[in-house]
């Protein structure tokens, strides 16, 4: 701008000022963070360009100055022109602000209508609050006032503010939260608890269908109470893609609202017993010969084993159609009604679906024609009004899921699994699936969830998840948080928050974005932890939020003050020299587990053949990479072999530097359990892998068709391993190491 003159290089500079002033505030607003402290504590300050990505995503397309000053003040505005924000949420504390303007009113009504169905009143004078803040706005002046209201029970609650005379002025909903979440009474009197965890699909046995179904699951888990444990860990169970199978990733749902209908035994079914169609035709040479392929298969054929269930099922949906008992009528009725609208618009989805997979089209709802986008558009509708009969079955399905899921889990109780199943919560659904589908209002239109560049992933990753917009979210009162945490919550069991660091910021890729030139958004972390402290005691509900990798202090506090169980996993709990924590120092608040579906099976990790896989893929690049990896191993089996030697859980080293290759795998595997079961953690997970000695990962991260992730089978039939001698072995050296206090972390150090 040399050539300007200096009029025009004033107004320049005046513009330029003008537009990052603009830009602050929207970032300030929507939550974006400035910047970031890498994996290395490196701080890197986010970018204007960046910046514009991510305000794009969050709805501010058009980034000229005028435009986004405009927004930037219309969001201000909307926070002091209205009387009450849309939600509140208390917990340790009963004020309320409100905003009036001055001159003050003269006289204000409250009243609050509990949940539980009680009504409180009182009237107050505005000149004699605490003021919290005040504003001009357009010429008029706002005062923001502190209402100290009565302590209410924990609930969702209604609070109305009125004039003298009656009239409304505004409403807002009141969540009062517990103190924590909630803890199961065994463990608050000292109990350390454990259970095995597995991917439900990966389950073989004789009786399946090429998938581990909820049957299977009923079963193990008897088996699994038969062996001391107090619960059963699971993959996500959310809804997939019958019309798109080769969709089959748990942490990529279609909805996390509803189940996945392939774990749906259809022999278990009472219309099974009624129709003879089915009997007839599972019975039949060729269908059981597809059945043995299936269950033999070592991964898993989503496809044919979608062919199978569906087609069969949907025999057992005309039975009930036009055979169906009073009772179950009314069962299924009761189903439909109890989730209403969302329910609706799932099986509408699914059945345009089906629609658009049989004309070839088998992607998500953003790869169908335009018109088909909104579900309340005439095209939507009029499609749909032709496919009641499919609506209904996909309803039926959810419903029939429902039914055997809480059957397996009555089952286990009755068993003696004492805490049930935990189950787990993805952060996010598919982009195309029937939980966004119109409800842009709610999702960002154009960014995805992801993590910013670490040693695993050096160019960062992108989930292809969309994140909730935290501003809609809060507008919405957070209803689709509740409503999410509802439809996952067992009662009396265990959840598990897949990366629960979402409460408080979540890594946004914008479209077309690298993932390393993406940005943090923050989210309201006291009010979502509220909400999940109050369900959790609701329910019953003990809650794991899974925190590995850079979790911020923030949320280290707040899962400690509001009783989230931390998730502790060995293969990262190490000092800052190398040397792996003791038993003892692991905080009682937690889970513990020697490795995870996305980290390689502790067969893999002690050969180094994980490391080799990854070469394989095509993860390592450099010259002397693969080398250098297998060093870097090489010393973290030393210090773990150290570990376990000094807990005497494997013999002295006949030499001064102990031989990690004179250990079999077994032998390791099975100190590194009584390990772990030693640990003060209040919760062990153990990975049914483990226990055959399996070297192959269920999931890779960082791969997309180049590894078969989520399609890997355990190796043998559970009815023959859970029984076998070498886990009975096992599960006898776990409950001798649970029930055996643990020295503190100061002792364990001497």
């Amino acid at each position: 701008m040399s050539i300007c003159s200096t009029g025009i290089r004033s107004r320049c500079w005046w513009t330029v000022t003008e537009l990052a002033t603009a830009l602050e505030r929207l970032r300030k607003l929507h939550g974006i963070a400035a910047g970031f402290t890498d994996f290395r504590g490196q701080y890197h300050a986010l970018g204007e360009p960046e910046l514009r990505r991510l305000l794009a995503a969050l709805g501010h397309a058009e980034q000229d100055e005028s435009t986004l000053c405009s927004e930037a003040d219309a969001l201000e505005e909307r926070e002091w022109v209205r009387v009450l924000p849309p939600v509140v949420v208390l917990r340790r504390h009963t004020s309320v602000c409100f905003t009036v303007l001055a001159p003050l009113l003269p006289l204000i009504r409250w009243r609050i209508e509990t949940e539980q169905g009680k009504q409180l009143k009182g009237q107050v004078d505005p000149s004699a609050l605490p003021v919290a803040a005040e504003r001009g706005v357009r010429g008029l002046w706002y005062v923001r006032l502190q209402l100290e209201l009565p302590r209410l029970p924990p609930g969702y609650h209604r609070l109305r503010l009125s004039k003298e005379d009656g009239s409304v002025l505004a409403a807002t909903h009141l969540v009062v939260a517990p103190a924590r979440c909630h803890e199961p009474e065994l463990i608050r009197r000292g109990e350390r608890v454990w259970g095995p965890s597995v991917q439900l699909y990966t389950l073989r046995s004789q009786r399946n269908w090429g998938i581990g179904d909820f049957t299977d699951l009923a079963g193990f888990s008897e088996a699994a109470a038969s062996l001391g444990a107090d619960m059963v860990g699971l993959n996500p169970l959310h809804a997939l893609f019958p019309a798109d199978p080769a969709v089959c990733g748990p942490y990529s749902p279609s909805s996390r609202h509803f189940l996945n209908v392939l774990y749906i035994d259809p022999e278990a079914l009472p219309e099974w017993r009624r129709c003879e169609q089915a009997q007839r035709l599972v019975a039949t040479p060729e269908f059981q010969s597809r059945l043995e392929r299936l269950r033999a298969a070592p991964l898993i054929d989503y496809p044919g084993v979608t062919a199978c269930k569906l087609e069969v099922l949907r025999l057992l949906y005309d039975v009930f159609v036009s055979h169906g008992t009073a009772a179950r009528r009314a069962a299924c009725s009761e189903f439909n009604a109890q989730h209403g609208r969302e329910l609706e618009r799932f099986a509408a989805f699914h059945a345009l679906q089906d629609h658009f997979a049989a004309a070839g089209t088998n992607s998500g709802w953003r790869d169908w024609p335009a018109p088909y986008h909104d579900p309340a558009s005439a095209a939507c509708r009029a499609a749909l009004d032709g496919m009641a009969d499919t609506v209904g079955f996909h309803r039926w399905l959810q419903w029939v899921a429902q039914q055997q899921l809480e059957a397996a889990e009555r089952q286990a109780r009755a068993a003696g699994l004492r805490l049930g199943l935990y189950r787990d919560l993805a952060v996010g659904p598919n982009a195309g699936g029937a939980e966004t589908w119109g409800a842009e209002d709610l999702y960002a239109k154009a960014a995805a969830i992801g993590a910013p560049p670490d040693p695993l992933a050096p160019l960062g990753q992108d989930w292809g998840i969309p994140p909730f917009d935290p501003l809609r979210l809060r507008e919405q009162a957070y209803a689709p948080f509740i409503r999410l945490l509802r439809a996952n919550m067992g009662r009396d069991g265990i959840l598990r928050l897949d990366h629960v660091m979402m409460l408080f910021r979540l890594w946004w890729v914008p479209q077309g974005s690298a993932s390393a030139a993406g940005g943090y958004v923050h989210y309201p972390l006291d009010d979502l932890m509220g909400i999940l402290a109050l369900e959790s005691q609701r329910r019953q509900c003990l809650v794991i939020g899974e925190d590995l990798g850079t979790v911020p202090d923030e949320v280290r506090r707040a899962m400690a003050d509001y009783g989230v169980y931390s998730y502790r996993v060995l293969f990262f709990e190490r000092h800052s020299d190398g040397r792996y924590r003791r038993p003892g120092e692991y905080p009682r608040e937690a889970l513990v587990a020697p490795t995870t579906h996305d980290l390689p099976p502790l067969a893999a990790f002690w050969s180094g053949e994980d490391i080799r896989l990854r070469h394989r893929l095509g993860f390592f690049q450099a010259p002397g990479e693969l080398k250098q990896e297998l060093e870097v191993r090489d010393a973290s089996r030393r210090a773990l072999l150290n570990a376990l030697t000094q807990d005497g859980l494997l013999p002295e080293s006949p030499t001064p530097e102990p031989d990690p290759d004179g250990v079999a795998a077994e032998d390791l595997t099975r100190a590194v359990e009584r390990y772990v079961a030693r640990s003060a953690a209040a919760v062990l997970s153990l990975q049914a892998e483990e226990w055959l000695g399996m070297a192959s990962p269920v999931n890779v991260p960082g791969t997309h068709g180049s590894y078969p992730n989520w399609q890997r089978k355990l190796e043998a039939d559970w009815p023959e391993f859970m029984a076998s001698d070498a886990v009975l072995r096992r599960a006898r050296d776990v409950n001798e190491a649970r029930s055996v206090a643990r020295p503190s972390a100061q002792n364990d150090n001497k």
